[in-house]
Formats: C-alpha cells, sequence, structure tokens
C-alpha cells in the first residue's frame, strides 16, 4: 500500500529507515501517474540532500566476475566503516528477464549486511526509463546517508556510455586469456574507463593477468584520455584473494582528489545534471507524443504502411509530426 504523505517518506529516509528507503524507490518505479507526480516532490526535496557520496560506474565482459569484485569490494569499503549501495542499470530485461535478481543472491555476504544496499533495476521499459530511474533512486540512497554508490550496468551495449555519464569513476572490468583483450578497444568501452582491472588475477591466470595489462597499458597510450589530469591506470585483481582490491580504491580516491584539485568534478557534475534534465525533456517528450489523439488515430494505419513498403519510414514520421505541428504537446 503507498501512502501518499510526501512527508512519510522524505523523513524516513532522512532517518536511514531501510523498510521506508525501499518504499520510496518502490514509488520512484511505480509507472502510475499518482506515484510519478507524488515521487517527483520527494525527489525534488531529498536532492539537496544527496551528491555528497563516491559514484562508482562498474562494467565487465560476461564471466568477469562483476558480483564476486563488487561483493569482495564492497565488503572491504564496509570494514573502512562506509555504507554502500549498489544499483544496477539493466536495459535488457525486459526481453531477459536480465540477471540483476540472480547477482543478488551471489552476493550473499554484502546482501545481509546493514550497511549495504542491493537494488536491482526494474524489469522491463526502455534504457532511458531504466536510467531515469536509476538517478532518482541514487538520490533517495545518497539522503539516507550512503556514501558510496555503485552503478554495475548488467546489459551491453549503450549502458556502458550511459552509466559513464552519471558516475564520478568509471571501472572496467576485463578478463585474461580470453583472446579478446583488445576487443573492448573497438567496442568503445575501455575509452570511457577511467581505471581498468583485469580479474581473477588468481592462481594460473596470474602471468596471463600480467600479460593482458601490458596488452591494455600499450592500448590505451593510443587513446586520447578523457582528461587532462588523468591517465587510467591498469591493474589486476582477484575477488578470491582479495589482491589489488584495496588498490582499486585508493586510485577512486585519488582520481578523485585530482579532478577536484582541477575543477574538473564540479564540471563533471553540472554537466551530468544538465544531461538528465534534456534526458528527461526527450522522454517526457516522447511519452507525450504518443498519447496524442491524431497520433494514437494515426499509428496503427502508417505503421502497417510502413511494413508493407507502401510507405517510407522518413515519409511516416513526417507525416506523424505534420499532424501535431501545429497543435500543443
Amino acid at each position: 500500500m503507498i501512502i501518499e504523505d510526501a512527508n512519510y517518506y522524505i523523513d524516513g529516509v532522512l532517518e536511514g529507515n531501510r523498510r521506508v528507503i525501499a518504499k520510496t524507490i518502490t514509488l520512484v518505479e511505480s509507472s502510475l501517474l499518482a506515484h510519478q507526480n507524488l515521487a517527483k516532490t520527494i525527489i525534488d526535496k531529498l536532492s539537496p540532500y544527496s551528491g555528497k557520496a563516491v559514484r562508482i560506474g562498474i562494467t565487465g565482459v560476461p564471466g568477469v566476475g562483476k558480483s564476486a569484485f563488487i561483493e569482495s569490494f564492497g565488503m572491504m569499503l564496509l570494514k573502512d566503516k562506509h555504507c554502500i549501495a549498489v544499483l544496477a542499470v539493466d536495459p535488457s530485461s525486459k526481453k531477459s528477464g536480465g540477471s540483476v535478481m540472480g547477482d543478488k543472491t551471489r552476493m550473499e555476504r554484502l546482501a545481509v549486511e546493514e550497511r549495504a544496499f542491493i537494488r536491482p533495476s526494474p524489469s522491463g521499459g526502455t534504457l532511458g526509463g531504466v536510467v531515469r530511474k536509476t538517478r532518482e533512486t541514487m538520490i533517495v540512497c545518497e539522503a539516507a546517508g550512503f556514501d558510496v554508490m555503485i552503478v554495475e550496468t548488467v546489459g551491453v551495449g549503450q549502458s556502458e556510455t550511459t552509466v559513464a555519464s552519471m558516475v564520478d569513476f568509471f571501472l572496467v572490468l576485463m578478463l585474461s586469456g580470453a583472446g579478446d583483450e583488445l576487443q573492448g578497444i573497438k567496442k568503445g568501452v575501455v575509452e570511457l574507463a577511467d581505471a581498468i582491472a583485469i580479474t581473477k588475477a588468481d592462481g594460473d591466470n596470474i602471468e596471463k593477468a600480467k600479460r593482458a595489462t601490458k596488452e591494455y597499458e600499450t592500448a590505451l597510450h593510443l587513446i586520447n584520455p578523457t582528461s587532462p589530469s588523468w591517465m587510467p591506470p591498469v591493474v589486476t585483481c582477484s575477488a578470491l584473494t582479495l589482491e589489488g582490491i584495496n588498490e582499486i580504491w585508493d586510485i577512486v580516491l585519488n582520481h578523485r582528489e585530482k579532478q577536484k584539485g582541477s575543477g574538473e568534478f564540479e564540471e563533471k557534475r553540472k554537466k551530468q545534471a544538465v544531461d538528465w534534465m534534456w534526458s528527461l525533456v526527450e522522454e517526457g517528450l516522447k511519452d507525450q507524443f504518443y498519447k496524442i489523439p491524431d497520433v494514437i488515430k494515426m499509428l496503427p494505419k502508417v505503421t502497417k504502411e510502413v511494413e508493407r513498403g507502401k510507405t517510407a519510414p522518413t515519409a511516416a514520421v513526417y507525416e506523424l509530426l505534420s499532424s501535431i505541428s501545429n497543435k500543443k504537446i
């Protein structure tokens, strides 16, 4: 049951009440108009209390061990008295159901910790919708006192770019000896990285991990760095032995210090806020577009004509947009 008093959620979140935090996020994820309006009020009031957390994005190829890494990384942070929230962006969940719940069950130790919070992304919907809810969930968690936010990409493709645009530090996890050490360069994912970590660097994999490190270090010198004050390091780590886990946190803090010193941190946060605004504008316009009576009436006919090859997609779009050009959206 949804309580309609915004102060119930605002006060509960600020007090760190986990039950209210979960209810607030459920409200944020709801597609009902009444819930969305209430959520907007809550997020607006909570926003001034957010923004202080360290925001880390994590991505990696299937099998790289994201869940194992995040759990080991998270447990290390808990020992240092941090409070962490793990969120996931999963645009593929509409088709496949996603793997987030599986990830959550694999992080069994982290999931039961009082100062840790793991939240799957909402199933279904477009990447834009999932991302909006993830950003709002970040505000809720930060206002509740979580000082480290980990945003994990579960899907593939555009989600990496999107997650990189909402965090302070983007960590790319890679496997060694998979025969595609340089494949990430081609996909452009590595270009987004603030650091690359070669995972599973234990046992027989240690030498392979070292070789992969050299290859990535060489490759990164061929890419223009995204920041004049930072060259992405390549390190090895093991979620099993915990080797290199602390080093990655030190890298995150070092990056944060340099970015703040150069003024890039504040500029990046400002740009992210503006980008989020425009993404909401685009999402809102798209949502309103499908509610316009003329569009509702024309869309089935136009769609069938495009399917049958009777109308070109460009002509169909022009026809739809022309029908609303003189109307208020």
